[in-house]
């Protein structure tokens, strides 16, 4: 069996997987990071998968195309983070439990758009539906490295789209005026406001940007990957994605670190029960989420939270 795991550790294929899995993780993960360091918490990532997933679907199939797909999985994931903003930002609701009511609703409504749409007739759903999906784009010359070029070079142009957005957060939080607002509404809400940040429209942006991150993450399993749509198919993704950015430390570098953790983790998984390796299949499907769960109780009492992490923001009298 050792020799088995060595030969999957050594393989490129394995760190194929790494990369392509690591994807929708950083996708959402980056748009969460944003809004997280607003102040808000982004648990219902989850949710805004799940709606982009079904949202690529129904945009892909309906228009016979995929981009138009990525289109309407941005803007299904952008519903989310509005209805998620409304309540938690605009009337203060309690952040985790509108989380957990959005990703229990957003399980049911994704398989009832899906149904809406594909079924004929009031019959029951095809469940052979597929629909245009995304192509893999192959960088010409840096593909051909070997070794390195198939691992980085030959990917969904949502994985490369993925990795640059880990330069662009970290350009725009440290580097840019607009960053500042976002770290100065997430450390003291209060204190923005009285040099005239609005609080709430930063909020209010950065949800809608966690939105349309995780609406491509929904989008990358959904016309990605396996070119149609199943119930659940995030899968916990959102709340992995959650977890590395507070491995991370809501810091952009950290977080790519951390779902590249869970991307290795998931792949390993996949790439064990494919060669049927004495391991209970059920101990290999919870693989990355024991990862999790120990990433969790390991360094969330270690993480700095923004200071007004979860608490909703009142405009003093004046």
């Amino acid at each position: 069996m050792l020799e088995q795991l060595w030969e999957i550790l050594l393989s490129v294929d394995f760190y194929v997987a790494i990369i392509r899995m690591t994807g929708p993780l950083l996708l959402a993960a980056m748009g969460g990071l944003i809004a997280e360091r607003t102040g808000v918490i982004t648990f219902s990532m989850e949710a805004m998968m799940l709606l982009g997933a079904v949202g690529g679907v129904i945009g892909s199939g309906v228009f016979g195309n995929a981009w138009i797909g990525l289109l309407t999985a941005v803007m299904g994931g952008m519903m989310v983070g509005l209805v998620f903003a409304l309540m938690a930002v605009t009337f203060g609701a309690n952040q985790i439990v509108t989380s957990v009511a959005l990703n229990i609703g957003a399980l049911g409504l994704s398989s009832l758009l899906f149904a809406m749409v594909f079924t004929a007739r009031g019959e029951a759903v095809r469940t052979t539906i597929t629909v245009p999906s995304l192509s893999e784009w192959r960088i010409p010359l840096l593909a051909d490295i070997p070794i390195i070029g198939p691992i980085f070079f030959h990917h969904l142009p949502l994985v490369y789209f993925a990795f640059l957005m880990v330069f662009v957060v970290w350009y725009v939080l440290f580097r840019t005026t607009w960053g500042l607002k976002i770290r100065a509404v997430g450390e003291h809400p209060q204190a923005a406001d009285t040099l005239g940040i609005r609080v709430a429209r930063v909020r209010y942006l950065a949800l809608l940007f966690t939105g349309a991150m995780a609406g491509l993450a929904g989008a990358f399993l959904s016309i990605g990957v396996l070119n149609t749509f199943q119930e659940n198919m995030a899968s916990g993704r959102g709340f992995i994605a959650y977890t590395a950015i507070v491995f991370g430390k809501w810091q952009p570098l950290g977080v790519l670190l951390g779902t590249l953790l869970f991307g290795a983790a998931d792949a390993l998984q996949l790439r064990i029960q494919a060669r049927g390796l004495p391991i209970p299949y059920q101990l290999m499907v919870a693989f990355p989420y024991l990862v999790t769960l120990l990433v969790l109780v390991f360094f969330v009492g270690k993480a700095t939270w923004p200071a007004s992490y979860g608490s909703p923001f009142a405009r003093e009298n004046k």
